[in-house]
């Protein structure tokens, strides 16, 4: 028995410990993870988090998207047959030429045309019965308390796109029922969305006790329907950003028959709504959908011929980017969706193969990785031998130091002479906070120094230009390299600011300048030591101010911090949504008020400048524009301009036209699997160990010889025992 045992664990080439069926990873499937909870909700006019992007940009589609592959970032079309440029109108309604005055342009009218032919995924909610009526619209209450998913009604339906469902989808967007997070920013930008919202308010109280209000026997000027495929969206005065914003799944179209379907009683208590179940027209629909366990996106059976990109970077036909031109996306059938708690076991498990990422969504997490690979040999084998992949990218992220505009010491100034002091002051502490050793030290070498506010990959960043070049904090040598300037150039312009060797010198005391920290955690100390020998370098003497989130934001509002440390994360890919943290209309206290210029900072040409570059579209003027802003802030030292972090993510060998970006989320649709790869590398790295059963098993027929033997010795001994009295 034991040598039968022995011989079928030995010939087995089964996969063992795998979490799922072994034959599902032989399919045309994408397997990976979550953390912490399922997405709050999915529901395109409320949803603005993250985690949720995976199934609301796949399920849904907005008008427009980005190239995948371009950089600097290209709308491009989605549903809409192309990115349409505005027709502008004066206050009396007439027409202006595109190069307008912004402003004599009183209003921006965006009259976008829909490809026709585009149907939304199969769902209940547009099933209906012989007589055309819709079938499950008037469900009874026990036939709803048996369901757990939508998807288990025995028929479905579909129709086709509209341009009425664009015009539901942002309608929605007024209603307390949605509760959309940018329903206060467009209402300063869409034409009557304010008045609208306080309409659909009105219409509800109206109709308070009803179960699903209708929102379309309501006018509305500012988004309507031409004809059955033409789009008109009216917006304030001119708005170019306003472009991006039709990107985001916010203006996704929503049907209204999916509305009213799952308006019905007893719905919500089973979990069932557009927050947990999507109706879109994307390439995938949610078909599994299991709380905190499991979420599962299928390929939409209606969906429609799309092409994968056949133009890019200049390096990304080397990189294989370019390999799937033309061909018909998307390229997976399947993605599988499971959460992971604790990230060993997500770790372990992307190792052995089972997840092909392991979390497909984040940029991120190739971080952790790359930093393992740099601190430890084998593991920097282990992650070749298995030829994984860490694609990085430099995304529109920055960290910086900031000076308070409002403080005497670091801050603007009132006289020309307290202007120039301050000024060289900053630009001394610019030089002397080396981000370069920041970078190695801290994040690992994954960034890049950052010289102006603009991050690359946005428009307006020239690796030719100031966006790349800031003369005040560094010099270019005769070789044509970039260095950082010296600490003896730092400590002369000390010098010029009156605070030789680090001291006032009308008063000898020693400059002590105060740093406030958004945190109070142990694990900071040695990033705030690493701040306090910097400024050390020059003499001066840095206190720390480490105070929770909350507090710091309360210290940022009243505009009492002196120096501080903060970050942007782009909304949007344009130049527009970094210069305007130092637009001083939009200062946290001053001249503003609440907005995001957290220095204060106000600049008259700056500010002209900023004025003029926001209403204009991507050109050679705006660059030019652009560049002159970046120049004025590098000249006065508002920040040290900190760095641009790299982002990486973490993907098998088989996960193919993954090319990072935080930008595009309907990203999954590029991708394709090799499968069979995946398959028969699961299948090699998770072979059976048989040693230890081998051992196990010669032991115990060792013991069993053993024994055999003693039992056999004790017989002859009990039988030569009784011959010998039976002769007595």
């Amino acid at each position: 028995m034991a040598v039968l045992s022995l011989v079928t664990l030995v010939g087995c080439d089964n996969v063992v410990n795998s979490p799922r069926e072994t034959a599902e990873y032989g399919t045309n499937t994408i397997f990976s993870s979550f953390s912490g909870r399922s997405p709050k909700t999915l529901d395109p006019q409320a949803s603005y988090s993250s985690d949720e992007t995976l199934y609301t940009y796949n399920v849904y589609e907005p008008l427009y998207t980005y190239h995948y592959l371009k950089r600097p970032y290209e709308l491009a079309p989605r549903t809409a047959e192309s990115v349409v440029k505005p027709v502008y109108l004066d206050k009396n309604g007439l027409e202006l030429p595109q190069d307008a005055n912004s402003q004599d342009i009183a209003t921006s009218v965006y009259r976008i045309r829909i490809k026709e032919g585009i149907v939304f995924a199969p769902h209940p909610a547009f099933a209906k019965d012989d007589k055309g009526e819709y079938r499950y619209h008037d469900l009874s209450e026990s036939e709803v308390a048996k369901l757990t998913s939508p998807l288990e009604l025995p028929e479905k339906g579909t129709r086709e796109l509209t341009a009425q469902d664009y015009v539901y989808g942002v309608k929605r967007m007024a209603s307390l029922a949605t509760v959309s997070p940018i329903l206060g920013l467009m209402t300063e930008h869409i034409e009557g969305l304010g008045d609208f919202a306080r309409e659909v308010k009105a219409y509800a109280q109206e109709n308070k006790d009803a179960a699903w209000l209708d929102l379309r026997p309501l006018a509305f000027e500012g988004v309507k329907a031409l004809d059955r495929y033409t789009l008109e969206i009216r917006v304030k005065g001119k708005y170019p950003q306003f472009d991006n914003w039709l990107a985001m799944a916010f203006f996704a179209p929503m049907p209204w028959e999916a509305e009213k379907f799952y308006a019905q009683k007893g719905f919500s208590e089973n979990n069932i709504s557009l927050a947990t179940w999507p109706v879109g027209t994307g390439p995938y629909m949610l078909t599994v959908s299991q709380t905190n366990r499991e979420h599962v996106l299928e390929r939409n059976p209606n969906y429609r011929v799309d092409p994968y990109p056949c133009e890019g970077e200049a390096e990304d036909k080397a990189k294989g980017f370019l390999e799937d031109c033309g061909k018909p996306m998307p390229f997976v059938d399947k993605i599988v969706m499971t959460m992971e708690k604790e990230a060993v076991p997500t770790t372990t498990k992307f190792l052995q193969g089972y997840y092909d990422s392991p979390q497909i969504t984040r940029l991120d997490v190739g971080q952790g990785f790359l930093v393992a690979a740099g601190d430890d040999p084998d593991k920097a084998k282990l992650y070749r031998d298995k030829n994984l992949q860490f694609p990085t990218a430099v995304e529109a992220n920055l960290w910086y130091i900031g000076f308070n505009w409002l403080d005497p010491i670091v801050g603007e100034g009132k006289t020309p002479e307290e202007k120039l002091r301050n000024k060289k002051l900053r630009q001394a502490i610019s030089i002397a906070i080396d981000w370069e050793e920041q970078i190695a030290i801290f994040e690992k070498g994954q960034g890049s120094a950052a010289h102006g506010p603009l991050p690359p990959g946005l428009f307006g960043f020239d690796e030719k230009g100031r966006s790349a070049f800031n003369p005040v904090v560094y010099k270019k040598t005769p070789e044509g390299n970039v260095v950082r300037r010296s600490i003896d150039e730092a400590k002369e312009l000390m010098r010029q600011a009156g605070y030789p060797d680090g001291r006032d010198a009308k008063t000898g005391q020693p400059l002590v300048l105060n740093f406030d920290w958004q945190g109070a955690s142990p694990g900071s100390k040695a990033f705030l030591e690493w701040f306090k020998r910097q400024f050390a370098k020059i003499d001066i003497q840095l206190e720390i101010r480490a105070t929770d989130y909350n507090r710091f934001q309360d210290k940022m509002m009243k505009g009492a911090a002196q120096i501080y440390y903060w970050g942007w994360l782009a909304d949007y890919p344009d130049a527009e949504n970094f210069l305007f943290l130092l637009y001083g209309p939009n200062s946290k206290v001053g001249t503003g008020g609440g907005g995001e210029n957290a220095s204060n900072y106000v600049n008259s040409d700056y500010d002209r400048l900023y004025d003029k570059m926001k209403y204009l579209e991507n050109g050679p003027e705006k660059a030019e524009t652009i560049d002159k802003m970046i120049a004025i802030v590098q000249d006065d030292a508002v920040w040290s301009f900190g760095y641009y972090p790299t982002s990486a993510a973490a993907l098998h060998q088989w996960v193919k036209n993954a090319k990072p970006t935080s930008m595009i989320r309907n990203n999954v649709q590029f991708m394709r699997i090799d499968y069979e790869t995946r398959a028969a590398k699961i299948a090699e790295w998770n072979r059976p160990v048989v040693w230890p059963v081998v051992l196990i098993l010669v032991l115990i027929a060792a013991g069993a010889v053993f024994v055999w033997r003693h039992m056999r010795a004790m017989a002859e001994v009990k039988g030569l025992n009784r011959d010998k009295g039976g002769a007595r």
